[in-house]
């Protein structure tokens, strides 16, 4: 009997919606990566992108509990001597609220070659509005 690994060229990727309204940002953000994995289908190959692709809208208003707004840090860095940048959530979300998703959404995936595929399967967006709309998304509920 053989093991069955998925292909890269035969996966069907789905589109899936979540609005972040009223959702904690880490219960919310183990969820989609679970979806980019691909986790959540029986065909879940470790080394093949077999995941699906998730449109984050209402990101401004998504929740953390506790002092973590002003506690919790984001660093970036250009490898350069000197360059390193310090923003806290509070401070990023006022920048850009979205990117508060897509940089806790990061810190799940695996570090390796495959991640960053997948998180630009990620798709955020601060309001409600998203141009997605022809990819007919489905409203997943976590």
């Amino acid at each position: 009997m053989k093991t069955w690994n998925a292909q890269a060229g035969s996966v069907e990727h789905k589109w899936y919606i979540v609005d972040a309204s009223g959702k904690t940002l880490g219960r919310m953000a183990t969820e989609i990566a679970k979806i980019l994995r691909g986790k959540n289908k029986p065909t879940f190959t470790p080394h093949v992108d077999t995941g699906d692709f998730v449109v984050v809208v209402n990101s401004e208003k998504v929740e953390m509990s506790g002092n973590k707004w002003d506690d919790e840090k984001f660093y970036s860095h250009s490898r350069y001597f000197g360059s390193l940048k310090e923003l806290s959530a509070a401070q990023l979300r006022q920048k850009d609220a979205a990117q508060v998703v897509v940089e806790a959404v990061a810190g799940m995936l695996p570090k390796n070659k495959l991640s960053k595929r997948l998180i630009h399967k990620l798709k955020a967006y601060a309001g409600p509005n998203h141009p997605h709309a022809s990819q007919k998304p489905e409203a997943l509920n976590i």
